[in-house]
């Protein structure tokens, strides 16, 4: 199939990623396939949270891959590498202000602009599938009280863009860019994603459980940790702590 016919427009759909999931199940998914939603109204993000998106206005969109074998034996890389590729397009346009909020989400200065869910699909042990759901703000100029800090690329550029062409864009540049895999580029992967971290070598406000601290943020490590040093250095896994802004 040409990726022209592996990529498809949904006018309406609870969630790219469950269809995407329901196509998988009943066998009817192939890698590289994609499904961009004009409007999704049951949208989510990282643990659990909504994704507010207007209808027309903003990439929606989920892709179905088979991770390459270089990849299996570190899902964090994997992360970094598209979470890489969805920063790299969005700076392409907006700018240098861009960067990567651990664990997955694009800022733009203290905004956000975008956000990636990726399901893992096992089979005995066996890494099959990865279902790459992405969320980048567009056209949306106003935003629910819930997603207060949100931006898009009409708030940075000050112009309307088309999001089918750039999801289109970005789909190819994604199938291109977690393909023949090997250790020089999952090195390039870890180094681009700590060179753009969000408050990288910045004091930040965390909260973990009922503590709220401040630290600086030095890194993210191979198994995807997010690493600060305050009076001493430590290692946090995905959850474990709150960004307060």
């Amino acid at each position: 199939m040409s990726s022209k016919e592996l990529f498809t427009i949904l006018d309406d759909v609870e969630s790219t990623n469950n269809y995407a999931m329901a196509q998988l199940h009943e066998g009817l998914a192939v890698h590289g396939q994609a499904w961009f939603a004009r409007h999704q109204w049951g949208g989510r993000g990282q643990r659990g949270n909504n994704w507010s998106s207007n209808k027309d206005e903003n990439l929606i969109m989920t892709v179905v891959l088979k991770p390459s074998n270089m990849f299996k034996s570190n899902l964090f890389l994997f992360n970094m590498a598209v979470a890489g590729i969805c920063h790299r397009f969005f700076a392409n346009v907006a700018g240098a202000a861009t960067t990567l909020k651990w664990p997955n989400d694009i800022y733009y200065n203290d905004r956000k602009a975008g956000g990636i869910l990726i399901e893992n699909v096992f089979s005995s042990k066996e890494w099959n599938w990865a279902v790459v759901g992405i969320g980048i703000n567009i056209n949306q100029i106003n935003f629910d009280e819930a997603n207060k800090n949100a931006t898009s690329l009409r708030n940075i550029c000050n112009q309307v863009f088309d999001p089918i062409e750039l999801a289109k864009k970005l789909y190819l540049e994604l199938m291109q860019g977690t393909a023949d895999i090997t250790d020089v580029s999952m090195g390039y992967y870890f180094d681009y994603y700590n060179k753009h971290l969000y408050k990288r070598g910045e004091i930040a406000k965390l909260k973990k459980d009922n503590i709220v601290f401040n630290t600086c943020i030095k890194e993210v490590n191979r198994r995807g940790q997010l690493v600060t040093l305050d009076a001493i250095e430590r290692q946090f896994t995905s959850g474990e702590i709150k960004w307060l802004l």
